[in-house]
């Protein structure tokens, strides 16, 4: 049987009745039920449901868009993700609808936990935890299709979405263009940051110690893996130099501003707040410890401990998903009841939430 969360006419936004793009709030509730529809049409696959049985559709057509295609795993043959196209219709003003409106929206669901579709996402999950979402052919997927409608249709008319999982995917397709100077409008909803919950300890006393401690030690990793690279044989020095063409990855990275949403509820994702905080803290403490924190954001505590134990490979590595150096955060006060309500995409476009916003800008 159906969920009553996947009918959109039962948990849908039934207060957005006159939709304004212009409105950062609409635009968010947009971008939250597209990804749901993306989980529906998945759920719609899997259940066989056809026509008048599907439930999928609402999700975008209450918007005027049109899904236009669906990405397809190439393990399982799941749908993971869609492209949408406005559709609006003629008899609206299109001068005021393309002003602040995409014209496409490729949308990335996140984990099902259905037969059909769980166990390629949680191998998918482990590659996030890994720091090798880059290296899966689901993310090549996703990739070239992104880099496709931005090419084709320009960045500025195509925006970025995802929950979860597919948020982690569409954060990664973002700053792969940003690196390339490609700015593409970004919603991501409970992005996994992979770190222990430091954000779910009360005492900020020991919050900021435990995460200034944690700067020391990556710091301290990371310039002894510079160390043993430099004594490397000439030809993996040169691998590993044209994997970092530019001088800092970090501000190339500066000028993209994704919309980033975190509940505090949900330890998937809370560490965002702690992260851009405790980066201020430090800059704040002086030019010795911005390049203490500089260096450790840009590298996985984890993958640097492999990285010694000899486990990894050092020319593979790449700095983690989360690391962003600019974003919108936006986070969801409202207390949640659990942590599935926490994690949940339907937060996202209810009207009745405490959403706290603040950007974070490189310096």
């Amino acid at each position: 049987m159906a969920s009553d969360r996947e009918d959109f006419t039962l948990c849908g936004p039934s207060h957005l009745t006159n939709l304004d793009w212009a409105n950062e709030n609409h635009q968010r509730c947009v971008a939250a039920c597209l990804v749901q529809g993306v989980y529906i049409v998945e759920r719609d696959r899997q259940l066989q449901r056809e026509g008048s049985q599907a439930l999928a559709s609402p999700w975008w057509d209450s918007f005027h868009f049109k899904l236009i295609r669906r990405l397809i795993d190439d393990a399982d043959f799941s749908i993971f993700g869609a492209i949408y196209e406005l559709k609006p219709p003629p008899q609206e003003d299109t001068t005021t609808v393309d002003s602040k409106s995409p014209r496409y929206v490729i949308a990335f669901r996140g984990t099902l936990t259905k037969p059909d579709s769980i166990s390629r996402d949680l191998e998918l999950d482990i590659h996030i935890i890994r720091n090798g979402l880059h290296r899966t052919s689901r993310f090549d997927i996703a990739m070239q299709a992104v880099r496709s409608m931005a090419t084709s249709v320009g960045a500025s008319n195509l925006w970025l979405t995802g929950h979860s999982m597919g948020a982690a995917m569409a954060l990664l397709a973002g700053k792969t263009l940003a690196k390339t100077g490609v700015y593409v409008k970004s919603f991501l909803f409970n992005p996994p940051f992979v770190s222990p919950p430091i954000e779910r300890i009360s005492n900020e006393r020991v919050r900021s110690g435990l995460r200034i401690a944690g700067s020391l030690v990556t710091a301290g990793l990371a310039f002894s893996r510079t160390l043993k690279q430099a004594q490397q044989p000439q030809h993996q020095q040169q691998q590993l130099q044209e994997r970092n063409l530019s001088e800092d990855p970090l501000k190339a990275l500066s000028l993209w501003l994704p919309d980033i949403h975190v509940n505090p509820g949900d330890h998937l994702c809370s560490e965002y707040i702690g992260f851009f905080e405790h980066r201020g803290n430090m800059e704040q403490l002086g030019y010795g410890a911005g390049i203490v924190e500089r260096m450790a954001m840009q590298h996985s505590l984890g993958g640097l401990l492999m990285d010694a134990m000899g486990v990894s490979n050092a020319v593979d590595v790449q700095e983690p998903v989360h690391v962003i150096p600019s974003a919108k955060l936006i986070v969801n006060r409202t207390a949640s009841e659990d942590y599935k309500e926490a994690h949940g995409i339907h937060q996202w476009w209810r009207d009745d939430q405490d959403l706290v916003s603040n950007i974070y800008l490189f310096k």
